[in-house]
């Protein structure tokens, strides 16, 4: 039986972009820190996010928040006035 070495495969999908890569556990010993590095980024990244959609809820029912927006659109009102376009 004849044995086959591969020292790498890439993985493509239907439109031939490469999208994955079989790497000898050797090359994969190297990246594996950098991998787990990304990981933990877009983990992070994902958690920023979901952090960031529960402030706008709770802004949401905030009432210093609505009264500060309130203060910040009546400030604004009259350049608003100024910017739209008046109906003739």
């Amino acid at each position: 039986m004849n044995a086959t070495t591969i020292s790498k495969q890439f993985i493509t999908d239907v439109h031939g972009r490469q999208i994955g890569v079989i790497l000898p556990i050797e090359d994969y010993i190297f990246v594996e820190p950098l991998l787990r590095q990304r990981e933990q980024q877009s983990n992070a990244v994902q958690q920023s996010v979901e952090e960031k959609i529960l402030k706008i809820k709770q802004a949401a029912s905030d009432p210093r928040f609505l009264a500060d927006l309130q203060e910040v659109m009546n400030d604004f009102k009259h350049v608003d006035a100024e910017w739209w376009e008046r109906e003739i």
